[in-house]
């Protein structure tokens, strides 16, 4: 395990290089591993297994992500089987079902996890409100997390790519002895980058304010906010398309990632610098107040009440697609369309 500085505070971190691929094998050898659910991490995480040669089985209800499941190769009887079956031959048993599912699927699926089990989870929402969703492990079983920090569509598309996405793990309850070490193994064999430690409880409640802040809701809100003031000003839907998101997405935000805000600022002209000098501060005063109102509602479980309450209701689907189609139809988003095929890789 490294320590490594980051921002001046030392954290561990665990690298490929220092639990290389070989040692995760050789502790999950006698390991079957059974994905639950394959839907946005089970396809990612599963593969990945899969091609860098754990055993591997899936498990999920007939239907359409069924038929995925056999599309990708898993073999129904030998390697995709339902829910419970795959739960009862599973010695880790990979819980990758939205969080409203696991919720339904938990009376039935507590069943099948026996003394020296592992409960594998990649979100803590679960875990950290069971006061809320019900899902309470025995104690004679891993219940242990790998959480990677994107989709898993970009897990599994970084790993084709020989790269890697960063990951947070956490150990809740270590019943063997062995918890960590499968962690960790099971870290690295679904093709994270590095590993860096967290706690069930640190990572739900930093994932919904993630999710509800600068990863989804507030950049689609402050995009909305600077589309709709240059079009009520006067602007075209391409020009102010293009100054609020086109240009972010695909010319600043690569560099960005490759080396930071702080290259941004010392690279563009002198004019968006002190634009930029000038007006984060303000921006930060304005939204920090709701953030922090955010993290609040996350930390004291009325998001996940929401969240909760919302997805069990049983017209559910038909809400959110309404609620979709509105954003998808909107002139900011059906201007993206025209956008990006008008970019040059697309004609």
């Amino acid at each position: 395990m490294a320590q490594m500085n980051f921002g001046g505070v030392i954290e561990n971190v665990m690298t490929r290089e220092e639990f290389p691929l070989e040692k995760a094998r050789e502790i999950l050898k006698n390991e079957t591993i059974a994905v639950i659910g394959y839907g946005v991490q089970g396809p990612g995480q599963s593969l990945n297994l899969r091609d860098n040669g754990f055993n591997v089985i899936v498990g999920q209800r007939e239907g359409k992500t069924f038929d995925k499941a056999v599309a990708d190769g898993w073999v129904p009887g030998k390697t995709l089987f339902s829910i419970e079956e795959a739960a009862e031959k599973g010695t880790i048993v990979m819980c990758l079902l939205s969080d409203a599912a696991v919720m339904s699927v938990w009376p039935s699926l507590k069943k099948h996890l026996k003394p020296g089990k592992a409960l594998y989870f990649s979100h803590g929402f679960a875990i950290t409100w069971n006061d809320r969703t019900g899902v309470v492990p025995a104690k004679d079983i891993d219940v242990i997390m790998v959480a990677p920090k994107g989709s898993g569509t970009s897990l599994r598309t970084m790993f084709l790519e020989g790269r890697g996405l960063n990951s947070s793990y956490a150990v809740y309850q270590d019943a063997t002895g062995r918890a960590m070490d499968r962690t960790l193994a099971l870290g690295i064999g679904i093709g994270s980058g590095y590993l860096f430690e967290t706690t069930f409880q640190r990572e739900a409640t930093s994932d919904l304010t993630g999710e509800r802040g600068s990863l989804m809701g507030a950049i689609q809100g402050l995009l909305l906010a600077q589309y709709e003031v240059l079009r009520e000003h006067g602007h075209t839907p391409s020009e102010a398309f293009n100054e609020t998101v086109e240009e972010l997405t695909q010319s600043l935000m690569p560099l960005f990632a490759k080396n930071g805000m702080d290259w941004m600022y010392a690279n563009c002209s002198t004019t968006a610098q002190r634009g930029a000098l000038d007006w984060f501060p303000r921006f930060h005063d304005a939204v920090k107040p709701v953030l922090e109102w955010l993290y609040l509602s996350v930390k004291t479980g009325n998001e996940a009440q929401i969240s909760i309450d919302s997805n069990s209701k049983p017209d559910y689907r038909v809400g959110l697609e309404k609620e979709l189609k509105a954003l998808r139809e909107s002139e900011m988003w059906q201007t993206a369309v025209t956008v990006r095929k008008l970019r040059p890789e697309n004609n």
